[in-house]
């Protein structure tokens, strides 16, 4: 049997699943129920759909993009170059929950989403960089970890470590 090959790029946008946008977008829509009473059926209907407009452009705007190409890894806003990235581990939920819970350590730049339960970490190896890992939400993490490595990225031998390693990452905003 043949092995899958291992992609050489990942993409991935972060969108909400189906139950939060089913929350946020019902929550939006009973707006217009409080413009019923004093305005009418019309205006609550209005009131109703404008407030599901801004809910989904909101959700929209608040999915990252995550993509491994280049040479480089883009999570959010942020960016570091393969070279300057260490191990890279997929972590499954309950890890993921940890790393971004009680255990995070507050110089990690986190690229995380509630409605997304894995994700992969990712060691940085420049001492001049304050950051000692990126802690980052996938969909699929062992595709995105396998394409970290096929971009340069250290090796998969252990997850990475409690801030040992730095490196040269770029956040703007």
């Amino acid at each position: 049997m043949k092995e899958p090959a291992v992609p050489a790029e990942h993409h991935e946008r972060l969108l909400p699943s189906a139950p939060v946008w089913v929350a946020v977008l019902a929550v939006s829509a009973s707006l217009g129920l409080t413009a019923v009473r004093p305005l009418g059926w019309n205006a609550g209907a209005v009131v109703a759909l404008l407030a599901v407009a801004v809910a989904a452009a909101a959700l929209l705007a608040s999915s990252a993009h995550v993509v491994a190409a280049h040479g480089e890894l883009r999570a959010g806003r942020a960016r570091i170059e393969a070279h300057h990235l260490g191990r890279v581990r997929a972590v499954d939920p309950k890890r993921m929950a940890e790393l971004r819970g009680p255990k995070t350590d507050a110089r990690a730049y986190l690229c995380q989403r509630a409605w997304i339960r894995g994700g992969v970490v990712v060691e940085v190896v420049d001492p001049q960089d304050p950051v000692p890992y990126w802690l980052v939400s996938s969909r699929r993490p062992e595709r995105l970890a396998a394409a970290l490595r096929a971009q340069g990225a250290g090796s998969a031998r252990d997850e990475p470590s409690d801030g040992t390693g730095q490196a040269h990452s770029r956040h703007t905003g």
